[in-house]
């Protein structure tokens, strides 16, 4: 995506605090001022012009859920689903009976009528469909990590970077997540004191493993547990985990420390089903992430610890703070909602989770937020390309095609729906990538500047 990046880089404890009114604090920290700014839900909003025409190439269980949720947008017009496995084409078109089926992604392409293409194939297919549809003039999404190399990444981000015209957005679903975006402040504000390390783990009892009639297509079904190209936990599963720690943190790590084992599933597959990876930060912060295919307990969270609290982010992007008994008091955690973990009692950090709203109306229930972190992704996505195409049309039919460089600069000036760009989705993916190859080796990699740049 070339256009306009928000960036919260600048924002300090100072400018948290300043201002002194318990409304300003609570808006930012999850208090009755941020529900009016929360987006409607989908049912509820109308598209402000023509319907997106979208087509979905991959339909694996991912691949479903993506069409599942862009049959509940307003704004997209699912017109076709591709697949190369007739059993993956016939069970999706039973979800979106209207949409036109094909085994080719390149008919797609060439369909004039077709806006964007949401690409949830394997990671090691996503070049040449990716490099193909932007070429072909369509706005990409295109489900992280980006690739299975370096190399790879690299074309496709050079690529959507140079790609004027059109919206590309890697599936880093969480930054789209206004629930997140609320959170960032606080993160970053220095509210938890001195921030001592991080954590994120992803446990889940599965074995990975699809069955089909077909020896050859089931081993083409199972390309996760192939470690010649598969980037397995921390790659596959991780990559979304590490971003969201890496924007939270507003730093890039020096190194990783990786771990693999295979545990549990000895079905003759080369992909660890248990891998541990320690990122190191400036300043000496550490983020460790675990991801087990051997147990479910507890199963996904991020916990980022300071001198004065800890933040945890769980169930659909809910947070909740935990004090320490000499943190300073900021004024607002008396109004906020208390919830129970374990021994320790949580101040939610959620939108609408003030108790403030119970003392001036009447009580109501607790109603979590009913879209998920895929549907605000999708939905940035399909309302930047309308915009994006609409403002090129009008550029066009105003000041002609030929001068880029004015175009560029016109469309940078839109503020656009937040969602991952070009940039994060490829720096996401080489961390990955050198992330999964210190698991696979059990050894440190440091991270070379070169391997962030592109030409």
């Amino acid at each position: 995506m070339s256009q306009n990046e928000t960036s919260l880089s600048g924002f300090n404890r100072r400018d948290f605090l300043r201002g002194g009114s318990l409304a300003t604090i609570m808006t930012l920290l999850g208090g009755v001022p941020l529900v009016a700014q929360r987006p409607a839900s989908a049912a509820e909003e109308k598209p402000a012009g023509p319907k997106v025409k979208c087509a979905v190439i991959g339909l694996g269980a991912w691949g479903r859920e993506i069409v599942s949720t862009l049959l509940r947008l307003p704004q997209a017009d699912l017109a076709v689903i591709c697949d190369t496995y007739p059993a993956y084409l016939r069970r999706t078109g039973n979800l979106a009976p209207s949409a036109k089926k094909t085994e080719d992604y390149k008919t797609i392409l060439d369909d004039k009528e077709i806006t964007a293409v949401i690409i949830a194939t394997p990671t090691h297919l996503h070049k040449d469909i990716a490099l193909a549809a932007l070429s072909a003039g369509k706005h990409v999404y295109c489900e992280a990590p980006l690739a299975n190399t370096v190399e790879d990444a690299r074309a496709i981000a050079t690529a959507a970077r140079d790609a004027v015209k059109q919206v590309f957005q890697p599936g880093l679903q969480n930054r789209s997540d206004p629930q997140l975006h609320f959170l960032v402040p606080f993160i970053r504000s220095g509210a938890c004191g001195n921030l001592a390390l991080a954590r994120a783990q992803w446990n889940k009892k599965q074995s990975w493993r699809t069955t089909s009639p077909n020896p050859e297509k089931e081993k083409q079904l199972n390309w996760r547990l192939d470690k010649a190209i598969s980037l397995g936990l921390v790659g596959e599963v991780g990559i979304h985990q590490i971003d969201q720690a890496v924007w939270f943190l507003n730093k890039a790590p020096k190194s990783v420390l990786g771990f693999g084992s295979l545990i549990n599933w000895n079905d003759g597959r080369d992909v660890p089903d248990t891998v541990q990876a320690v990122f190191e930060f400036p300043g000496g912060v550490r983020l460790g992430y675990d991801a087990t295919l051997a147990n479910s307990f507890e199963a996904e969270y991020e916990v980022y610890y300071g001198s004065d609290a800890a933040v945890m982010v769980r169930d659909n992007n809910k947070a909740w703070m935990f004090k320490e008994v000499d943190a300073p008091l900021l004024g607002w955690e008396v109004y906020a909602k208390k919830d129970q973990f374990y021994r320790d009692t949580g101040i939610s950090l959620r939108a609408d989770a003030s108790k403030q709203k119970s003392i001036l109306t009447k009580p109501e229930d607790d109603v979590a937020d009913q879209k998920t972190p895929l549907s605000y992704a999708l939905e940035s996505f399909v309302g930047n390309a309308a915009e994006i195409s609409n403002a090129v049309e009008d550029f066009v039919s105003t000041y002609g095609g030929s001068d880029l460089a004015a175009m560029k600069k016109t469309l940078g000036e839109i503020t656009l729906r937040p969602g991952a760009t070009w940039k994060e989705g490829y720096d996401a993916t080489v961390l990955a990538i050198k992330a999964n190859e210190a698991i696979t080796r059990g050894d440190k990699i440091l991270f070379q500047k070169e391997w962030f740049e592109l030409a």
